[in-house]
């Protein structure tokens, strides 16, 4: 036994020092770091940048920023051949800024991922892409791979968190562009007549630069969350963002009750559904701007749980390497515009 346990030490102190050196580095990061389940190499291409945005990819991001290890993401098309999965950002199949490498030969056990962030009503052109996609990357709780704007989680958020009824405004918007056949245009034309609303943003030609955004919201009791769609579990940065990170009441327009339930911290929100009028949505924020007791009601949730928002791109691609290991193989899309409709 002895001899076998020398002969173990001369192996080990044979090899070279560069060697030792990377097993040490390895052990250290599989203590430190959670790794996906299938414990080997993943590398993501992305195929284009979503809205042309670029971040930078240099090192190991995964890993540095998110603790996420085994988890390679590039936007170096010549690493097309091994890459584990391509990621493909719809705006720019639809709109022709970029297309799907059709001409070149595609590996066997390579997936392909549809990314999309957008509501169905955005995302056009969907049709000449079926039998072509084998998942699917969106806010959707029903999509391969899920990355929600935001979500919920347990554990007291801001500490001594004041909710502050002494504000200089009742409630506000901040839209970019919007249409006449949008409810929530509708909604605010008649909520604006029965209480004040100050409208910021390129609709109303006072934009907001990033740094004034929450400064300007939180002075508000109330904040317009009115989404541009009413489409499934499409609830965007103007909940999590716009409301929550400001501290103010965020008045909700988009999916049902339930779906924000489901997500949102518990008693967060005003959903305008709730109401059989605008008169009657109108007299309830009056009603809670004046009683400090029910206004504090809406804010009770930062003792129990803290929200987290996602807003760059190289977390949420991160998310696939967490995911890969149960992603359904030889999976694909027939019908992705069926999907995406739904």
């Amino acid at each position: 036994m002895k001899t076998f346990v020398l002969y173990l030490l001369c192996l080990f102190l044979s090899l070279p020092l560069l060697v030792y050196h990377s097993l040490v580095i390895q052990m250290l990061h599989v203590q430190q770091y959670p790794a996906p389940a299938s414990q080997r190499n993943l590398s993501i291409l992305l195929w284009h940048w979503p809205f042309g945005r670029s971040y930078s990819l240099s090192g190991n991001k995964c890993l540095e920023m998110y603790g996420i290890g085994h988890c390679f993401l590039t936007d170096d098309r010549s690493a097309y051949p091994t890459a584990d999965v391509v990621v493909f950002h719809h705006q720019e199949l639809s709109n022709a800024a970029s297309a799907l490498p059709m001409h070149l030969p595609r590996p066997s056990a390579q997936g392909w991922v549809w990314l999309s962030m957008e509501p169905p009503v955005n995302n056009a052109n969907v049709k000449q892409l079926n039998g072509v996609f084998n998942w699917t990357m969106s806010y959707r709780r029903d999509a391969d791979v899920t990355t929600p704007y935001g979500e919920t989680l347990p554990g007291a958020g801001m500490q001594g968190f004041q909710s502050a009824l002494n504000r200089s405004c009742f409630a506000s918007w901040v839209v970019s562009k919007s249409k006449p056949n949008q409810t929530r245009v509708d909604v605010y034309q008649s909520l604006q007549k029965y209480i004040p609303i100050q409208v910021y943003g390129k609709w109303k030609k006072k934009p907001l630069p990033d740094d004034r955004l929450l400064p300007t919201i939180s002075k508000c009791l109330f904040y317009l969350s009115f989404e541009n769609s009413e489409a499934k579990d499409y609830i965007s940065e103007k909940l999590w963002r716009n409301a929550f990170q400001a501290g103010t009441i965020p008045v909700v327009l988009g999916p049902s009750r339930p779906t924000y339930e489901e997500v949102a911290p518990p008693h967060s929100f005003i959903h305008v559904a709730d109401f059989k009028s605008i008169v009657e949505l109108a007299a309830y924020l009056n009603h809670v701007a004046a009683d400090k007791q029910a206004y504090e009601e809406y804010f009770k949730w930062h003792k129990t749980h803290r929200i987290k928002t996602y807003t760059d791109w190289r977390e949420r691609l991160c998310q696939i390497c967490l995911k890969y290991p149960s992603l359904p193989t030889r999976k694909v899309y027939q019908d992705l515009d069926g999907w995406v409709n739904s």
